[in-house]
């Protein structure tokens, strides 16, 4: 048995291991199975009849063939080449073929654990297969609907998932790339950053200057790893204080990354109606001109863009950030080259 990663930046360009992900909005899946490369995996992914979503390598055990384009069976697919049938679970309970064959029985696929929440599909990338994956841990912004109201905005960018993350980890760039936004137009131009640990991560913010602009971010790991950040509205957002992002960020391949923002605000009774209407019919249209902005200047970027800098004081929170994901990936390479051996 061998491992393909041979370095940790083999590991990280597909994203870690054993970590929770989002891998697509809600409405991406259906009772009709669809294929989503994501992780550096291939994935088969269906709801049954109570709506239930699952997830199987896009893979039959039988020749290989894709079973995204097999025949749904409630809690099975039926592979469109040879009629296998595969359980949620990876055994194959038919082979209509050859009944009785040593096929029939055997967990001969891999499946993923799936939780959908707020709004998407969530999968957890195991290294090996497990029966129990462990507690999908969001941030209350996602999870507490009595206290936060949350707008799913998902986009898929040209480019390594890694440039999205440096991008979140950078608040200074908010201030020159994003002067225009009306929720970005104030504070200082200049600034002096500071990094303050936390019980799941760190938050990389500005010394001295608090809601007036992008002005800190927050990395978190609680079994996935989301990125939290603030950005002051004036009185024309509505009501609910300042408005909050959760970015979650998951590699398609080394060229494509799929790009999860939740826009949240802590609104309830007839301020939540009033914001949810607000940012429905006004706000949403001003968020997607932010987000275009910075998808121009990442997709321009180039790949080895990050091989050619030159880092100064508001960079510590990127620097520290890759310093800590890339300690994760050596430990991770270990443990996998040692189950290999």
């Amino acid at each position: 048995m061998s491992t393909k990663y041979q370095t940790p930046d083999d590991l990280l360009a597909v994203g870690l291991k054993d970590l929770w992900y989002p891998i697509c909005p809600s409405d991406f899946v259906t009772d009709k199975p669809i294929s989503l490369r994501r992780l550096g995996q291939k994935f088969a992914i269906w709801r049954d009849a109570d709506g239930t979503p699952y997830a199987l390598e896009d893979h039959c055990p039988h020749r290989g063939a894709p079973l995204s384009q097999g025949i749904p069976m409630g809690d099975r697919i039926a592979c469109g080449y040879h009629g296998v049938q595969i359980r949620k679970d990876g055994v194959v309970t038919s082979v209509p073929g050859s009944p009785g064959c040593s096929l029939e029985g055997k967990r001969a696929a891999r499946y993923f654990h799936l939780k959908e929440v707020a709004g998407a599909i969530f999968l957890y990338n195991s290294s090996e297969q497990i029966e129990t994956p462990p507690p999908l841990n969001l941030p209350e912004q996602l999870t507490d609907d009595a206290t936060w109201s949350n707008f799913l905005c998902y986009t898929e960018w040209k480019g390594d998932y890694r440039y999205v993350i440096d991008n979140v980890m950078d608040p200074m760039h908010g201030t020159y790339l994003h002067k225009q936004s009306h929720s970005m137009a104030e504070g200082s131009t200049v600034a002096e950053f500071g990094v303050r640990d936390t019980p799941t991560g760190f938050i990389f913010e500005k010394k001295g200057q608090r809601n007036m602009n992008f002005d800190w971010t927050e990395w978190a790991d609680t079994g996935i790893h989301y990125m939290l950040l603030e950005i002051p509205y004036p009185k024309s957002g509505g009501p609910g204080g300042s408005f909050g992002i959760v970015g979650i960020y998951t590699p398609i391949n080394e060229k494509l990354s799929a790009v999860f923002h939740w826009r949240v605000r802590r609104v309830q009774g007839w301020q939540r109606d009033a914001w949810r209407f607000l940012y429905q019919n006004r706000l949403e249209a001003r968020h997607w001109a932010v987000l275009e902005q910075d998808r121009v200047m990442l997709e321009e970027m180039e790949p080895d863009a990050n091989t050619r800098e030159n880092l100064y004081q508001h960079d510590i929170g990127i620097v520290r950030l890759r310093r800590h994901m890339r300690k994760l990936a050596s430990a991770q390479l270990e443990q996998l080259q040692d189950k290999a051996a």
